[in-house]
C-alpha cells in the first residue's frame, strides 16, 4: 500500500532527523530527467535555458505525480533536471527545499500551517490559509507560488450501494442519523484518525455526535476503502478526498458543512534563491495550479494506485493532454 502524508502536528523526531542527515549529506540520490519534452501552453521561449533545478516530492503517489509535473515543465523550459521525487518523508522533502538541495516541490497548506508552522488551529478560507503560510514561511526561505483547489484533507464516505437506503449527504446527516438510529452508523478509521483532535474526537464534537466505542473500528488506511465498499461491517469509513479508490469503488464523500477539517490546498513551493534568480518559475507553473483541482487528482491518483501506471508517465501524458507541454 502506498504511503500517506501525516496530517497535523508531526510527533516525528525520527524523521526529521532522517531528514537532517540527508540535507547534511547533500540528497546526492536522484536522476537526471531524459525526457524529450518542448514547451506547450507553458514556456514558450524556454525561460529557464541554462538552468539546472532539482525537484523533490513525498513518497506517495499524488504528490509524486505533482512533482513529476514540475521537473516535466522546467524540463519543456530548457532547464536540466535532476528529479529527487520520493523522499522518505515530508519532513525530508521539505528541508530539502529550505536547504536548497532541492529548487521546488508541491506541498500542502494545512501541513504547512500545522505541521511546519506548528499552528493548532486551521484558517477556514482555504486562500487566507495560503496567504498566512505564504507570509509566514517566508523567514525560512521557502516561497509558496499561488495554490489549486486541489484539496487533500479527511472526510467521511459511503458506498453508493448503501446511500442509497440512508441518503446521507453531509456530516450533519450523519449527526442526524446517529441520534435517530444510533446502531446503524459504524465507522471505520486508522488507529491515528480515531484518537487525534483534529479527527474522529473532533469532528464528533463539532457535529454533536457521541458515538459509543462498539461503533468505531480500527484498521489500516487501505483495508477502509475495501470495507466501505465491499461489506456491511462499515458504513462510513475515513477517506483522503483526493483518493483515486473513492471512485473507483463507487464511494460517496460526505460534506464538510461546517468545515472542521482543514484545508490542505497543493501549491508549488519554491526555494527563495532560486525564485529570485529564475523568477520565470511562477509563470510557468500558475496555470498548472490554476488546473488542478480535486477530482483532477482523483483521476491522476486512480491511474497509478488503481491501474499500476508509473507516476512520471502519468504526469507526462496528461501534461500533454491538458496542452501544457509537447513531445519534442
Amino acid at each position: 500500500m502506498r504511503a500517506r502524508r501525516t496530517h497535523g502536528a508531526l510527533a516525528a523526531g525520527a524523521a526529521l532527523s532522517l531528514a537532517l542527515v540527508l540535507a547534511g549529506c547533500g540528497l546526492k540520490s536522484g536522476s537526471p530527467m531524459v525526457d524529450d519534452v518542448v514547451p506547450g501552453s507553458v514556456g514558450q521561449g524556454q525561460p529557464l535555458k541554462g538552468a539546472s533545478l532539482t525537484v523533490t516530492s513525498k513518497n506517495f503517489s499524488e504528490n509524486i505525480i505533482l512533482g513529476q509535473m514540475i521537473g516535466l515543465i522546467f524540463k519543456a523550459a530548457g532547464a536540466e533536471v535532476l528529479d529527487r521525487t520520493n523522499l522518505p518523508s515530508s519532513i525530508s522533502a521539505r528541508e530539502a527545499v529550505i536547504q536548497g538541495d532541492a529548487d521546488a516541490e508541491y506541498e500542502y497548506t494545512g501541513t504547512g500551517w500545522i505541521t511546519y508552522l506548528g499552528h493548532a488551529k486551521p484558517i477556514t478560507d482555504p486562500m487566507e490559509q495560503w496567504k498566512a503560510v505564504r507570509d509566514a514561511d517566508l523567514e525560512n526561505g521557502v516561497t509558496w507560488l499561488r495554490p489549486s483547489t486541489l484539496n487533500n484533507t479527511y472526510a467521511l464516505a459511503i458506498s453508493r450501494r448503501n446511500n442509497a437506503k440512508y441518503h446521507l449527504r453531509t456530516l450533519s446527516d450523519v449527526a442526524a442519523l446517529a441520534k435517530k438510529n444510533p446502531s446503524a452508523v459504524t465507522v471505520c478509521v486508522e488507529n491515528e484518525f480515531a484518537s487525534r483532535d483534529d479527527g474522529l474526537p473532533g469532528m464528533e464534537k463539532a457535529y454533536g455526535m457521541s458515538l459509543p466505542a462498539s461503533s468505531i473500528r480500527k484498521m489500516d488506511a487501505g483495508i477502509i476503502y475495501t470495507q466501505v465498499s465491499k461489506s456491511d461491517s462499515c458504513l462510513l469509513g475515513e477517506v483522503f478526498t483526493t483518493d483515486g479508490r473513492i471512485k473507483a469503488m463507487n464511494l460517496e464523500v460526505l460534506e464538510d458543512n461546517k468545515h472542521f477539517f482543514p484545508n490542505y490546498n497543493a501549491a508549488p513551493v519554491v526555494h527563495t534563491p532560486t525564485l529570485e534568480e529564475h523568477p520565470e518559475i511562477a509563470g510557468l507553473l500558475d496555470p498548472l495550479s490554476k488546473r488542478l483541482n480535486t477530482e483532477v487528482a482523483q483521476d491522476l491518483n486512480a491511474r497509478v494506485d488503481v491501474d499500476g501506471q508509473d507516476p512520471h508517465e502519468v504526469a507526462k501524458d496528461w501534461l500533454i493532454e491538458e496542452g501544457f507541454i509537447k513531445e519534442g
